[in-house]
């Protein structure tokens, strides 16, 4: 059409990875290609917007998110949704619960593919203290374990994953006294859940254990733009995110411990 009319067309969008988009925004870069021209806008470029609008939405936007969508950059590490990992990697001063600290969990249930795995955050300071990771195990037992770190370290809560087989393990532990928290993983709760924990490594808040299960997990963890404009998280094909949805649960209960944070 375009051709028979020597008519026009206007390309817009965020920017989304290393696609067709991109393609045209290159062409429009190319000087010797006279028949494109790309232009670069971002969100303060708008005179509508006030400049403290933008510096409180960047306080709480994790780092990916915010060059993609306010300053409408083509990241070249496009998927990659934790940043500073290894900044973050910081074992804890002492292996034992402390009588005068806090602490609080999250888990992520599996058994045969998939893994259940324990986070154990310290509420105050975001050290996280203990993981453990096992399958291969019947509910029974993986109930059993947890009970054995809840009396470890007394945790405040445990937000734990209600998804198809975390329903009924959550019931059961309640019944058993247990101060744990349904969480229920859906397409709209699971992008808060990842940013906040993202947004709290990026500024040293939470504190890793040198794992390198967890590491490498939280390094391949990937995000996909979806047509709608949202966004979905997870592992790559054939990986495994047990232990990064039990970390990101266990910063969320420090979200609800009722507790000052405190970070060095």
């Amino acid at each position: 059409m375009l051709v028979s009319s020597r008519g026009q067309a206007l390309f817009l969008s965020t920017p989304n990875g290393a696609n067709w988009f991109r393609d045209l925004r290159d062409l429009g870069n190319d000087p010797l290609n006279q028949d494109w021209e790309s232009f670069h806008f971002t969100t303060a470029d708008n005179p509508l917007i006030p400049d403290e609008e933008l510096h409180d939405i960047q306080r709480v936007t994790a780092e990916h998110v915010w060059k993609t969508e306010y300053e409408a950059q083509f990241d070249t590490g496009h998927g990659a949704v934790f940043r500073k990992i290894h900044q973050a990697v910081n074992p804890p001063l002492c292996p034992d619960p402390q009588p005068d600290h806090a602490y609080v969990a999250g888990i992520d249930w599996g058994r045969n593919n998939d893994y259940t795995a324990i986070a154990v955050l310290d509420a105050a300071d975001g050290q996280m203290v203990a993981l453990e990771r096992f399958n291969q195990t019947g509910w029974d037992l993986q109930r059993s374990r947890l009970k054995a770190i809840v009396d470890r370290w007394r945790p405040l809560t445990v937000w734990a994953e209600a998804n198809s087989i975390g329903e009924p393990n959550i019931d059961a532990l309640l019944r058993e006294g247990l101060p744990i928290r349904p969480f229920l993983t859906t397409a709209k709760s699971k992008p808060p859940l990842i940013e906040a924990f993202a947004l709290a490594i990026e500024r040293g808040q939470v504190r890793l254990l040198n794992d390198p299960v967890l590491l490498a997990e939280l390094k391949n963890y990937q995000l996909e733009r979806l047509p709608g404009g949202s966004w979905r998280y997870g592992a790559p094909p054939g990986g495994h995110d047990d232990t990064v949805i039990a970390a990101a649960l266990a910063w969320r209960a420090t979200q609800y411990a009722g507790l000052p944070l405190v970070f060095a």
